[in-house]
C-alpha cells in the first residue's frame, strides 16, 4: 500500500522560506498510514520466531560474559535500546560502537561474550570491517538484518531476519519500519531469557532502586528510621524551650518525651 504524501507548499519574504498551514485530513491520513506500515512490519515477525531465534536465546543465556550489541546510524540506537533492556531484565549487556571498535573499542569484546550485530542491509562498511577479528575471538555471532544472503547475515552463528517490506518514509529512505521491526524483535529476545532465567519482581527492583518499583520492593523501614541518639527525646520535665532545642539539634521537627 502505497504511503501518502504531504504537498509542501511555500511562501517567501525577506528572512526566507516559510511553510504554509498544513492540510488537516492530509496529516492524519498520513500518520495511520504510518502506524499501520509499520503494524504489518510487526506482524510479520511472527514468522520468524523460530528455531535460529531460539539458537540465539541459547548463545545468549549460556554467556559467561556479556552479550555486546553493535550497530551503525538508526540501527545503532536501537542497540543501545535493545542493549539497555538486556541489560535490565537480567542479561548483561552494553553497546559498542562499530565505528569506534576499529579504533580500540574492540579491546572490550572478550572471549567469553557474545555478540549480537545489527544492520538492515547486512553490508554496513564498520561492520564488516570488524567482522574477522570478531571471528577471530571465536565468540558467537547473532546477526539481526533484513537481508538473508548479506555479508553479515552469511557470516554469523545465527541470523534472525527483520526485513520488512516498506518503510513507513512514504519516499522509503528512512528507516522507520526496519527499524521498529528490530526494537520489537530485540524486545522479544529480552523477554524470552527473562523468562528463562526466572527473573522475578526483585531482581528487576535491583537495577531499577531509582524507580518507583525498586524503592517498593528494596527500601526497609529500618533505611530510613532514625535510633538511638538520633532520634529526638526529652524527659518529662523538660521545658518547652528544651523541646524546640532538641527539635532543632536533631532536625525532626517533632520528640519523643520519655
Amino acid at each position: 500500500m502505497p504511503i501518502p504524501t504531504l504537498i509542501k507548499r511555500y511562501t517567501f519574504c525577506a528572512h526566507g522560506a516559510t511553510i504554509a498551514p498544513m492540510n488537516k485530513d492530509q496529516v492524519k491520513a498520513l500518520a495511520i498510514a504510518v502506524i499501520k506500515t509499520e503494524n504489518r512490519a510487526i506482524a510479520d515477525l511472527v514468522g520468524r520466531i523460530n528455531d535460529d531465534f531460539v539458537r540465539a536465546c541459547e548463545y545468549m543465556i549460556a554467556c559467561e560474559g556479556r552479550v555486546v550489541v553493535t550497530g551503525m546510524g538508526k540501527s545503532g540506537h536501537i542497540g543501545s535500546k535493545i542493549a539497555a533492556t538486556l541489560a535490565s531484565t537480567g542479561t548483561p549487556a552494553f553497546f559498542v560502537h562499530p565505528g569506534e571498535a576499529s579504533h580500540g573499542d574492540l579491546g572490550m569484546i572478550t572471549d567469553k561474550d557474545v555478540v549480537v550485530a545489527l544492520s538492515n542491509s547486512g553490508e554496513t562498511g564498520e561492520i564488516i570491517t570488524i567482522l574477522p577479528l570478531i571471528k577471530r575471538l571465536g565468540v558467537p555471532l547473532i546477526a539481526m538484518t533484513g537481508n538473508d544472503h548479506s555479508k553479515l547475515a552469511e557470516t554469523a552463528d545465527v541470523h534472525i531476519n527483520v526485513g520488512v517490506e516498506q518503510e513507513a518514509c512514504p519516499l522509503g529512505l528512512a528507516p522507520t519500519s526496519s527499524t521498529t521491526a528490530t526494537l520489537v524483535m530485540g524486545d522479544a529476545l529480552a523477554v524470552a531469557l527473562l523468562e528463562s532465567r526466572g527473573f522475578t519482581e526483585d531482581d528487576f527492583a535491583l537495577s531499577h532502586p531509582g524507580g518507583a518499583l525498586g524503592r517498593r520492593l528494596l527500601l526497609h523501614v529500618n533505611d530510613i528510621m532514625h535510633s538511638g541518639n538520633e532520634m529526638p527525646a526529652v524527659q518529662g520535665n523538660a521545658s518547652f524551650s528544651d523541646e524546640l532545642e532538641e527539635m532543632t539539634t536533631k532536625g525532626l521537627g517533632m520528640t519523643a518525651v520519655i
